[in-house]
């Protein structure tokens, strides 16, 4: 069935590029349909903060109902107890890393990790939504810049190759980070970011200032900041200022937008409880107060039709329910949206499994895939996590403020960059909360006479942990507990990662959704100028520890076989997520080597965008989404352009 009304433009994906373009082109008059695979955006989030405070595994899914994802499960079978209308317990949500290594019950399909030849067939750690705002409902907020080298990696370091290369400058950034910002309602100080400039590039227009005040240092940042004052790092002979800075996030330090500001909740990821944290709902809820928007909510867009002269014109979907629709032996019927225009905002991750599943005799490589580059390049932050307690005497009072609000980004750039990874630590204000789980694990080991965290007498790593521990209760308990749990913090490096076209995700030829499409099949692996980046990160954070007075207990020698364990050198590493997919549809001047150009147009198909961190030829430090918005501002005018606007 077609959809009789005639759209402007029809975007896939209510994100954060597919939101902002809908906004843009809406206030322009152009009529524009979005079909987003999620469920619609709730009038209330109250049962969603109700099931994070209730969630015993704080996850960045736990907020979010497993019926609002089945369209992630794999398919179902009529052995399967988990089928629609039965009276047995449901599947696991499958969204995440519990059941990587079984393609049963995970929808990226993962090989095993060879433990012989690590690091390669590592699991791809990060997660998303498919639902209206998408993955912005659980992002942490950071609004960082892009470097000017970064965008320059080839020209500048000679790494990665010419495609690493933008198309486009830092300068022609410029204008649309300042509306990006302003749309998201950034809070930051051009003041306090100044001796950046000087340490790694970054640079503002005359006379900028961001839309709100920045958000204040915690109790850990001061310490941290106050730690280090001084400190320089050595690499290849030269010495590399090491100091602390706010962080530019993406919640209100004052009443914004209608907006309440923010309250220092800790659980940025993965909800705001108080919506201070901006999120794409906001950007969509006013392109549908444009009056020339229209979203259709549970519409799994199957393929992308193109014409005999290479235009794109139509999109196949799929409604769903939760009560009908979820059993591939009985699919929906299909629909076809037309426009104009088309635009893939659906997340890099589902772009690419969307242009290769819609191969045909005449595209055997898939649509807007002549280069053959959809699918590779696949990249994400990866994280390397650490922690510490601070010196006695030094409380720096975590679980209180937003997750994090200062970081050290004085060491994103620089001559090092030719051999290994940059990276920007993030300081955490949740405690160890991320690296051991407390407060729950330590207050379990003083009242139970364990030591899982290792301050059950206090033991680093690299001494026996105790044959006994002490029991804790009472004031006792509050005594021990005060001395150790006010003085944690972690510090996480997040890892710029090498664009490596073995890096890629594909189709799976038969393991489908509950839809019946194939789901994505993931080859995922570090190189040698990862790892080289890793290296320096542990050495970095250790550092930091000593020149603090510091006591650290980082330590992943336990943690074999858990996804995300490697080692380098016979030392145990384990890396995470950080949740920013990035690479998949890289943007080049060069139509042989990329997939869209400087506008996210598709070198292949006049009228197809195809947006996002997909788009991004390099991960480079900085989270992704203020680029995806900044760029998302470049597209809607290119789309205007098109349109004769």
């Amino acid at each position: 069935m077609t959809l009789q009304t005639q759209y402007d433009v029809v975007i896939v994906g209510g994100g954060v590029a597919g939101s902002i373009i809908a906004f843009e082109l809406g206030k322009k008059g152009k009529r524009v349909l979005i079909l987003n695979a999620g469920i619609a955006v709730p009038d209330n989030r109250g049962e969603y903060v109700e099931n994070f405070y209730l969630a015993n595994a704080k996850t960045p899914e736990s907020p979010y109902p497993p019926l609002e994802r089945e369209l992630d499960r794999p398919p179902v079978s009529s052995t399967d107890p988990g089928l629609p209308g039965t009276e047995s317990t449901p599947r696991p949500t499958i969204m995440g890393l519990d059941h990587w290594t079984n393609a049963s019950l995970s929808y990226l399909v993962q090989p095993a990790p060879d433990p012989r030849n690590a690091p390669k067939n590592l699991p791809f750690s990060s997660t998303y939504e498919r639902t209206g705002g998408g993955t912005t409902w659980h992002w942490l907020g950071t609004s960082l810049r892009l470097l000017p080298h970064d965008l320059t990696m080839y020209s500048t370091y000679g790494v990665f190759g010419k495609s690493a290369d933008w198309p486009i400058t830092y300068e022609e950034l410029q204008a649309d980070y300042g509306n990006a910002e302003a749309e998201i309602g950034v809070s930051a100080s051009v003041a306090e970011q100044a001796p950046l400039e000087q340490a790694i590039g970054l640079t503002y227009p005359p006379g900028y200032q961001y839309p709100l005040n920045s958000i204040p240092f915690t109790m850990v940042d001061q310490v941290v900041d106050a730690g280090i004052k001084g400190m320089s790092i050595l690499d290849d002979g030269k010495n590399y200022a090491v100091f602390v800075s706010p962080t530019p996030a993406g919640r209100n330090s004052q009443p914004y937008q209608g907006r309440r500001q923010c309250a220092g909740n800790t659980s940025c990821i993965p909800i705001c409880p108080i919506q201070a944290k901006w999120d794409a709902t906001v950007s969509l809820n006013h392109a549908l107060d444009t009056g020339n928007v229209t979203v259709i909510d549970q519409a799994v867009v199957r393929t992308v039709q193109v014409d005999s002269s290479g235009r794109i014109s139509g999109v196949e979907y799929l409604r769903w329910s939760k009560q009908t629709g979820l059993d591939p032996r009985t699919p929906p019927p299909p629909q076809i949206a037309q426009g104009k225009m088309y635009v893939l905002a659906a997340h890099a991750m589902e772009n690419a499994k969307l242009l290769l599943n819609s191969k045909t005799p005449s595209l055997p490589n898939g649509v807007a895939n002549s280069s053959d580059q959809v699918g590779r390049n696949l990249m994400d932050h990866v994280l390397y996590l650490s922690w510490a307690l601070a010196p006695e005497g030094k409380p720096v009072f975590p679980f209180r403020g937003p997750l994090t609000t200062a970081g050290i980004e004085s060491l994103r750039d620089g001559d090092f960059r030719r051999h290994r990874s940059a990276f920007r630590i993030e300081i955490g204000n949740e405690g160890w909360n991320f690296p051991v789980g407390d407060p729950w694990v330590t207050v379990n080991d003083f009242i139970n006479g364990t030591n899982n965290s290792r301050l059950n007498p206090m033991t680093p790593p690299g001494r026996p942990l105790p044959a006994t521990s002490p029991k804790y209760g009472g004031a006792s308990l509050v005594q021990a507990l005060n001395a150790v749990m006010t003085r944690q913090f972690r510090l996480g490096c997040l890892l710029e990662q090498s664009p490596m076209s073995t890096n890629r995700i594909t189709p799976h030829p038969t393991l489908t959704d509950g839809l019946g499409i194939p789901r994505p099949k993931i080859d995922y692996s570090f190189d040698e100028y990862t790892l080289n980046g890793f290296r320096a990160a542990r050495k970095t954070c250790s550092a930091i520890y000593q020149r603090m007075g510091a006591t650290e207990f980082t330590d992943f020698s336990g943690r074999k076989g858990q996804p995300g364990y490697f080692e380098i050198d016979w030392t145990p590493y384990k890396f995470f997520g950080a949740g920013h997919v990035v690479g998949t549809h890289r943007m080049g001047s060069d139509r042989t080597q990329s997939v869209v150009d400087g506008n996210q147009q598709s070198h292949d198909h006049q009228n197809l965008w195809i947006v996002g961190s997909g788009s991004f030829p390099t991960v480079a430090t900085p989270n992704p989404t203020l680029t995806i918005a900044a760029l998302a501002f470049r597209t809607s005018r290119s789309i205007l352009s098109a349109l004769g606007a």
